[in-house]
């Protein structure tokens, strides 16, 4: 007896009229078919090593089931042999056919045109439908074959997947679309009408047909591409894209179910240019729609077929405008080098130059841009020198404004004095302004606040202005406010954004700046929101960050001190824990409970979203005590009570001055500030301070006695103090309380740290351990991250604030740490 090796078989075969098959009638799970009928033969076979084989048809039915153990064959010499069956693995087998979805079909269900023909045709099986074997073929045959199973197809099987022959990208101008965006809008027909980047009209919208040619048929790539995007969630992740091998081939679902293979490399490319188009739920059939801000895109097709070395891949058709057009976009070649003005009061930086010929060039292309800078790499000395050349050119025959925070008007005003002193500047600020408005024209750059923006914007949307710069833009951030309604009122030749801190808290303020900038770049706010910030922020689609962040990159100039500011001293960080004890630690679990029990039932009574306002204010007081029991509204002063963050001050403060220091103490919380003066003054220490309540005349005087070394401690609110001011003449920087947005702390630390500082710079973050403070400092990575992703590089992307992030912000406290004893 001998044991053959067992292995199921299954051959696919489609019948048609050539083979003599008229039709299948319907008959139990199957419905009528016309003279197309794909079949399947499921056989078992055995093999030994002496050249014995035998084959059987796999039972149809349970009652035929039934085999019998030993085989009886005979061998080549004609011998009788016993062939021992694996029955299990036959019953195994059975159950897998009957799991691929195979019915068995009833011999009389086919109709052909002669008995003779139907012979061979018996122990058949199919699928419930035609179109379901295109799926057969591609996902159930190659997990069958890993399993051990023989597969064999026949001549003119219906449903192998299928090569593409050829790509064909088809441009066309879109004049069916009005195009109502501009760069910057007129007013009262005063200003000259500039359309986006200066084109006519007919050549601002195109629309661009994918498709792909297939055994001699053209199909539509888009919605097969869309849904791939749905089926396989690595298409949405930038790494997991990067790490599908160029060479692999990609199987495409196309209608009625056929199967196409293309190469990874060039969906790659497409899908890295075209994603936000192909999954947009509100699109409809047919090509997609390209408006002028759109040329980069084909741009990124070119670089996506280059790096996979198909170079000769599109067959490209259509207007060549766009493609012209994203080259003017991108800048290739970058800027031309410009001329540091004469009159300029400062040497420029070479990195500064470079920023002042970027300028340049958007003012030569009629683009918007934000020069994003970190905070003390003089984003103010170039955007001055750029003025100064537009007055030298002859080009700035209006007015340029430049709008502040109150804050930074001293600075500006200070600035602009040394560095470019050939400016007339005319500031309009105070009750006596309106006596100034008469004056703008003849002026070359008019200075003004936010907050007076919107009250005199009758006055100021009347004057024409060349250049309108947003200093520290992010004051605009909430495009529904009344000063970015105002700022939409005015009108000017070229627009600008400076701030080092370009997106905060979420890209909604990006949104907010390029609609300030050139509107209709990005879109409307409610697409905005349903293209980018929902799958970025909220689903961590890091494909379409860093698709984001090639639209905007352009218009960004982004430099970091450790870049472009390799003199700059050492900046060291320091997290200085602190242990809440006694009553200040019970304080903070009672405050917490109380806030817990409130918040839920807010909760129980509304949507996450409408308990804002709450859940804010129950954060805010567990922040309170942290930072000093006596914030909190309703405690009283007692001998007992422990204040850990004044009591750590304590310590410190004495110590950084006999070391010689220079120090800095950021706040929140003016209050906080209030109660360290008190502790300053019982140390007999000197201090300045700084908040929103001091005068605006008086802060320059401020400024400059700190930085003349006349006192060595200054206290400045995080607000007053987060942006414009130079404050390098100290050393060190104390941040008393972590905030949500790690932005603003960055621009405070800025203050000390930035051009002009000799001195190593020490910061220290003192954080309750255990705390809310904690969870503020996790949230603050994850909004670090989030701006990376679409300013800098591709990172794993962090939702927004939501309900977990409060589960873990009420948490109660960690337990304290048992230090060990000397």
């Amino acid at each position: 007896m001998v044991t053959g090796r067992f292995r199921p078989r299954l051959t696919l075969q489609t019948l048609t009229r050539g083979d003599g098959l008229l039709g299948m009638k319907p008959c139990g799970p199957f419905g009528a078919r016309g003279d197309s009928v794909t079949v399947v033969q499921v056989d078992w076979t055995y093999g030994t090593r002496d050249g014995l084989h035998w084959e059987t048809p796999a039972p149809s039915s349970v009652l035929n089931s039934r085999a019998a153990a030993i085989q009886p064959l005979r061998n080549k010499q004609g011998q009788r042999v016993s062939l021992r069956r694996d029955l299990p693995a036959e019953a195994e087998a059975m159950d897998r056919v009957w799991a691929l979805g195979l019915y068995p079909v009833p011999a009389d269900s086919l109709q052909w045109r002669s008995e003779e023909m139907a012979v061979g045709h018996e122990h058949l099986w199919s699928l419930v439908q035609e179109e379901f074997f295109w799926d057969f073929w591609a996902d159930q045959l190659p997990a069958l074959q890993a399993q051990g199973w023989a597969v064999v197809v026949r001549p003119g099987f219906a449903h192998e997947s299928v090569a593409v022959d050829a790509w064909r990208l088809i441009l066309s101008p879109d004049t069916g679309e009005v195009l109502g965006k501009e760069v910057a809008a007129p007013m009262r027909g005063r200003a000259p009408v500039v359309s986006a980047l200066g084109l006519p009209a007919r050549e601002g919208s195109w629309l661009l047909t994918l498709g792909v040619e297939v055994a001699g048929d053209t199909l539509d790539l888009a919605p097969l591409l869309a849904d791939l995007l749905r089926r396989d969630h690595r298409w949405l992740n930038a790494r997991q894209v990067f790490a599908i091998d160029d060479q692999a081939l990609i199987q495409l679902r196309a209608p009625g179910g056929k199967r196409i293979e293309a190469p990874a490399a060039l969906l790659k490319a497409i899908v890295g240019a075209m994603l936000d188009l192909l999954t947009d739920p509100q699109r409809v059939e047919g090509p997609l729609r390209l408006s002028a801000w759109d040329a980069w895109r084909l741009e990124l097709l070119d670089a996506g077929a280059v790096r996979s070395g198909l170079h000769d891949a599109w067959q490209w058709q259509g207007d060549a405008g766009l493609r012209q057009l994203a080259q003017r976009l991108q800048g290739t070649g970058g800027p031309p080098p410009v001329a540091s003005p004469a009159g300029l009061g400062v040497t420029l930086r070479p990195y500064q130059r470079h920023g002042v010929a970027w300028l340049q060039y958007l003012r030569a292309q009629q683009l918007g841009g934000i020069l994003a800078d970190d905070m003390g790499l003089g984003k103010t000395a170039q955007a001055l020198a750029h003025l100064l050349i537009e007055k030298q050119e002859g080009r700035a025959t209006w007015p340029s404004l430049v709008l502040v925070p109150t804050s930074l008007v001293f600075n500006w005003q200070a600035e602009a004095r040394r560095m470019a002193p050939g400016l007339r500047v005319l500031t309009l600020q105070g009750p006596g302004r309106s006596e100034d408005f008469c004056r703008m024209a003849g002026h070359d750059v008019v200075l003004t606040t936010y907050p007076l923006l919107w009250r005199d914007i009758e006055v100021l949307a009347r004057q024409p202005f060349h250049l309108l710069i947003l200093d520290e833009a992010q004051w605009v951030k909430n495009a529904a406010g009344r000063t970015a309604r105002a700022l939409r009122s005015l009108q000017a030749r070229h627009r600008l954004c400076l701030t080092g801190t370009p997106l905060e808290n979420h890209l909604g303020e990006l949104w907010a700046q390029f609609d300030f900038l050139m509107p209709g770049f990005l879109g409307d706010a409610r697409s905005f929101a349903r293209l980018w910030r929902k799958p970025i922020e909220t689903n961590g689609e890091t494909l379409r960050a860093q698709l984001l962040a090639q639209r905007v990159r352009p218009f960004i100039l982004r430099r970091r001190k450790d870049e472009v500011a390799t003199e700059l001293p050492a900046l060291t960080e320091v997290i200085k824990k602190v242990q809440l004890q006694g009553r200040q630690r019970a304080l903070y679990e009672s405050v917490r409970v109380a806030a817990d029990a409130q918040v839920r039932r807010i909760l129980r009574r509304n949507s996450f979203a409408g308990a804002q306002i709450t859940i804010l204010d129950a954060l805010l007081k567990l922040r309170q005590v942290c930072c000093d029991p006596y914030l909190l509204k309703g405690v009283k002063p007692v001998r007992s009570m422990q204040r850990a963050k004044l009591e750590l001050l304590r310590l410190m403060l004495p110590e950084l001055l006999a070391e010689g220091r220079r120090v800095l103490v950021f706040s929140q919380f003016t209050a906080m500030l209030a109660l360290i003066e008190a502790e300053l003054q019982a140390l007999q220490l000197p201090w300045l301070s700084l908040t929103g309540d001091t005068p605006p005349p008086k802060r320059g005087a401020l400024v400059r006695q700190f930085q003349q070394g006349a006192v060595p401690i200054l206290l400045v609110s995080l607000k007053a103090g987060g942006v414009g001011l130079n404050l390098t003449a100290a050393d060190t920087v104390i941040h008393v309380d972590p905030w949500w947005n790690p932005a603003a702390e960055q621009q405070a630390t800025a203050r000390a740290h930035r051009i002009g500082q000799d001195q190593p710079v020490f910061v220290y973050k003192l954080v309750v351990e255990g705390s809310i403070e904690e969870r503020i400092l996790e949230l603050q990575a994850r909004k670090t991250a989030l701006a990376e992703g679409v300013l800098g590089s591709d990172s794993a992307m962090a939702g927004k604030f939501t309900p977990e992030d409060l589960h873990a912000l009420l948490a109660p406290l960690d337990p304290p740490t048992i230090m060990d004893s000397d």
